[in-house]
């Protein structure tokens, strides 16, 4: 498994409770600058339309040897691809107060290109400083370490 990219932001805004992971519809251009890595993650976020997934925001940036007939939106709605009993049970729990479907990496899978779909429910202010210490004091500790040794 190799990931093209990681949303980092949505692990210091979210707590993840839950993660799926999905295919994704793509054009022949977008599969060709994900495999370049030029795709991002942030500010993305996952809606359900008529009972199908869609990620919007995420940018994928168009491949420059694609062609002039080849131009596509580069934040466009992507179609993610899962089962039909996944999206219901992911429509239950959005449904529920403070839940929201954030993408959080896309990888390869063999040839495949998947998108982690995270089950996310959101922090607030006094969980982020939270995290921010625990990070620091993970810091300290290893530059502690580092230096004992």
């Amino acid at each position: 498994m190799k990931v093209v990219t990681e949303n980092r932001e949505a692990k210091f805004e979210y707590f993840i409770e839950d993660s799926y992971e999905a295919g994704i519809a793509l054009d022949g251009g977008e599969v060709k600058s994900i495999r370049a890595g030029n795709v991002n993650l942030k500010d993305s976020y996952c809606s359900i339309v008529n009972g199908e997934l869609f990620i919007k925001g995420m940018h994928v940036a168009v491949y420059d040897k694609a062609g002039s007939y080849n131009v596509k939106d580069s934040r466009r709605e992507r179609r993610v691809l899962l089962h039909k009993s996944e999206i219901n049970r992911l429509i239950g729990k959005v449904n529920q107060k403070g839940f929201t479907l954030v993408p959080l990496k896309v990888y390869f899978k063999g040839s495949l290109i998947k998108v982690e779909i995270g089950l996310c429910r959101g922090k607030h202010t006094y969980d982020k400083k939270q995290s921010i210490k625990e990070r620091d004091l993970d810091r300290s500790a290893k530059r502690d370490m580092k230096n004992y040794y």
